[in-house]
């Protein structure tokens, strides 16, 4: 295995709001970084409520994954960061639409975090690369 670190960038996904990547592979993983539901064609939310932000947030990190060489079916963990817990049902159904596989990822969520640009929600994931070195 390598332990090279190699950066992943894409413009159709938001750029980084700070000194992060938007990805990195390292060791046939592709670690994406938390990603809010913003629309990278304008660079604001994609609109006013948890579900519609957490399907933006889910679309940039296909796009991530994509442009690494992998793909949102080889996610493996994710992490799902909620304003408030009581939108955790709605979020649930825009990540359902997407992870409709037979292995689901592994995954956590929790609610009460203050996220940048007054989102609602942030979803961070970790994937397998399609063709590990």
């Amino acid at each position: 295995m390598s332990d090279k670190l190699e950066e992943v960038a894409t413009a159709y996904a938001p750029a980084a709001l700070g000194a992060y990547s938007q990805a990195v592979k390292a060791n046939g993983f592709v670690f994406v970084s938390g990603q809010l539901g913003i629309d990278p064609e304008t660079g604001e939310l994609a609109g006013p409520t948890a579900g519609e932000q957490a399907a933006q947030a889910l679309k940039n990190i296909k796009n991530i994954l994509d442009a690494a060489g992998s793909g949102i079916e080889n996610i493996a963990r994710a992490t799902i960061y909620l304003k408030n817990v009581d939108d955790f049902k709605e979020v649930d159904g825009e990540y359902a639409k997407v992870f409709i596989g037979s292995v689901k990822p592994a995954r956590v969520a929790f609610g009460g975090n203050d996220i940048p640009k007054g989102a609602l929600v942030e979803i961070d994931a970790i994937a397998v690369l399609n063709d590990v070195d």
